[in-house]
């Protein structure tokens, strides 16, 4: 099953740990390979770190995920978020501050934004303020869990009928099961 992206980075992110149509348990990022495959999705949300990263970068990478989707969860039930939650976003933002930076491109001045720390850290932070734009954002409660059997991706709606992850997968999957059931 291809990886669904689109949705708001933090979203992306914790939607990277699904089931399969066959109810089977997936990691897109349990492996290498597969966080490098994630990054090239996201590469107009976050920079690409310059190197490879190995088995305790993937490790860190999930443990944010984790983070991040118990916030959420929480936000969405609007209970306080864990505070171990908090405390690891939070040091990720501090590993790595963002500051302004002067870019010229051609004859143009234009601001950009830059951090100093490993590739690591500065995908953390990156990933970490994604996160905080999302939880903070009044939106947030409105995001949603699909409604197709076995789903359990998040997606912020952006028409408030909207029920599905994906309308040609797990819409179509419901709309199947209803017409089967109804000509049985």
């Amino acid at each position: 099953m291809d990886l669904l992206t689109g949705e708001p980075l933090a979203l992306d992110l914790v939607n990277t740990r699904f089931h399969t149509p066959s109810s089977v348990d997936h990691d897109a990022l349990a492996t290498a390979e597969g966080l490098r495959a994630w990054l090239a999705k996201q590469a107009g949300q976050l920079t690409p770190p310059e190197i490879s990263l190995g088995p305790a970068d993937l490790a860190a990478v999930r443990d944010l995920r984790g983070h991040v989707e118990r916030a959420l969860e929480a936000v969405r039930q609007a209970t306080p978020p864990p505070p171990e939650a908090i405390a690891a976003l939070n040091q990720a933002l501090r590993a790595v501050p963002a500051y302004p930076r002067l870019e010229v491109r051609g004859a143009v001045l234009r601001r950009g934004t830059a951090r100093d720390g490993t590739p690591l850290d500065r995908l953390l932070a990156e990933l970490a303020e994604a996160a905080v734009a999302l939880l903070t954002d009044p939106d947030v409660g409105k995001v949603r869990g699909c409604e197709g059997p076995g789903c359990r991706l998040l997606f912020l709606p952006a028409h408030p009928r909207r029920r599905w992850c994906s309308p040609d997968l797990c819409g179509n999957r419901v709309r199947v099961a209803r017409y089967y059931q109804r000509h049985k």
